[in-house]
């Protein structure tokens, strides 16, 4: 088969072809997301600890980092349809893995090494091969329905984790993405090819540099709550007095350079490099890189967010906080599909600083709305608002970095821009994670002090707890620890009161840095181009009635 894309026509069984994708894409951000409500059933069913589990899920976002550039390249060399099928067989077997695993180093095998692969792969070539199925015209709503389907999984990922943990067993998940990958597979034969008559060699310096450098950098990271960004909390590791989390980022970046020194290199030397350097110097495509780590920055961040204020603070069933978080997944969806569909000659600068005005005004919406007497119905017009500023983004982007460059260099694209994605996921839950733990942390230590009913003994022991982290606990979890230490009745209702105040600070906290974010990001948005990508010879379309 060959690419159609450009030929003004998609071609047949397209919107097969666009569901196939779609699905891959779906599963992609599901298994990022489905289990954070089971991490304590799934580390007690494998004999291991929730800190065992949740280093399983940072090795998974680990291993997608760390290969996703040279997963675009693998789809130059051998066919990104094939490179789409081949990491969907990978992934299929992470997950059978992972569903029958006994213990955590065979989760670890199944969930991070293999299913991280197999999505290095496949995210890469979801990008390519949406431009080769697609006529350039087309392309704005194909890539808006791909991203939507992946943000709708991250929203509905609690929800089915929970129905599943609840129900029946978390192993369920993992054997339901079997079954998907299966499906995917059969229909991935009417996708169009879109590999290269040419296959080039690949870079393995170069795929070593950009893997060591995006791992370091997104390892310092994921563990930059726990020691800390600058000043290392207590017991972290620490070098000449700062955190290594610090050193870490910063030999990543270190590495990252090397790895563009090198690739210009083979590029005056004529060889093939793993990424052209000059593509970063396109400024319609560095725009849209920059938008799609805003808006994973963002998106992440209230994932993040309002979770924890749904499940901790109001005390909901992770079925409850999955039906609260579906308004976000309907606009999102809307917005993605429909945009395109009836403004396909929109402005996209215009769609994207839209969406970016949505975010910011969803993510201050909720933070004005957040009071110790609100229930969980406050989220809901807050994240209507977001959701349909993730589906503008969602509905522009995509088409927005590939036609900055030829058709060819697709794949190498969908690495750069699913590397940058990764970055701003988790940027975004560390930067909410760290600005709620410390506001917290602030206003918990504030209250405490400041009341005559809490002993001056209590006091001190609360200020060396808190410095090595307090965690976001729930009215029953902190009922349940002052009983368990005999704490006065007196004692107990003030930490009560403290604790309640302080979750509320920590969460407005987090959502004040998100709302900072949209705003750093309305300063790129030129970047993006103000006309949609046509085919060579085509003029703009009516809107569709």
């Amino acid at each position: 088969m060959t690419s159609q894309a450009g030929s003004g026509r998609a071609p047949a069984g397209a919107r097969l072809v666009l569901l196939t994708l779609a699905a891959g894409q779906f599963l992609m951000a599901l298994d990022s997301s489905v289990m954070n409500v089971a991490i304590a059933t799934v580390a007690e069913d494998v004999g291991t600890t929730v800190t065992g589990i949740q280093g399983a899920i940072t090795a998974y976002t680990l291993v997608m980092a760390m290969f996703m550039i040279p997963g675009g390249k693998v789809g130059v060399l051998i066919g990104r349809r094939r490179a789409f099928m081949i990491g969907c067989v990978i992934y299929g077997c992470g997950s059978l893995t992972t569903a029958l695993a006994p213990n955590l180093p065979v989760l670890l095998f199944g969930w991070s090494f293999l299913e991280g692969i197999g999505a290095a792969l496949i995210l890469p070539s979801i990008v390519a091969l949406v431009a080769g199925n697609f006529p350039t015209e087309g392309r704005a709503a194909a890539y808006g329905i791909v991203a939507a389907a992946g943000a709708v999984a991250i929203g509905l990922g609690p929800l089915i984790g929970g129905v599943a943990t609840t129900y029946f067993s978390w192993r369920w998940v993992f054997a339901g993405e079997v079954l998907v990958v299966l499906v995917i597979l059969v229909f991935a034969r009417r996708i169009a090819d879109a590999g290269e008559e040419e296959h080039p060699r690949i870079d393995l310096v170069g795929a070593v540099l950009s893997a060591a450098g995006l791992g370091i950098f997104v390892y310092g990271v994921l563990r930059s709550d726990e020691w800390g960004w600058v000043r290392p909390k207590a017991d972290a590791p620490a070098w000449l007095g700062v955190s290594l989390t610090v050193w870490l980022m910063m030999a990543g970046l270190l590495l990252v350079y090397l790895f563009l020194r090198w690739e210009a290199r083979l590029v005056e030397r004529g060889r093939e490099p793993l990424v052209d350097p000059a593509m970063l110097r396109n400024k319609q495509l560095t725009g849209g890189l920059t938008m799609f780590f805003f808006q994973y920055l963002v998106q992440m961040g209230v994932f993040f967010v309002v979770p924890l204020y749904l499940s901790v603070a109001l005390g909901l069933s992770a079925l409850q906080t999955g039906a609260r978080i579906l308004p976000l997944s309907l606009t999102l969806l809307a917005a993605a599909v429909l945009i395109p569909r009836f403004l396909p000659d929109v402005s996209p600068r215009r769609v994207v600083r839209t969406g970016v005005v949505a975010l910011l005004a969803g993510a201050v919406a909720l933070m004005a709305a957040l009071d110790a007497d609100a229930g969980a119905e406050i989220v809901t017009v807050p994240l209507l608002l977001i959701g349909f500023g993730m589906g503008a983004l969602a509905s522009q982007l995509g088409s927005v970095t590939v036609s900055a460059v030829p058709d060819r260099q697709s794949a190498e694209v969908g690495g750069i821009q699913n590397a940058v994605t990764n970055l701003g996921s988790s940027m975004g839950t560390a930067l909410a994670g760290s600005l709620m733990i410390a506001a917290l942390t602030s206003s918990f230590l504030g209250a405490v002090e400041r009341n005559p009913a809490v002993p001056a003994e209590v006091k001190s022991q609360a200020v060396v707890e808190l410095q090595s982290g307090v965690p976001f606990l729930s009215d029953a979890q902190l009922t349940a620890a002052l009983d368990e230490a005999g704490t006065s009745e007196e004692v107990a209702e003030a930490a009560l009161e403290a604790n309640e105040a302080a979750r509320l600070d920590g969460l407005k906290a987090a959502l004040a840095i998100l709302a900072g974010a949209s705003v750093v990001a309305l300063f790129f948005t030129h970047r993006i181009p103000r006309t949609q990508p046509r085919a060579p010879g085509t003029q703009p379309r009516a809107p569709a009635s």
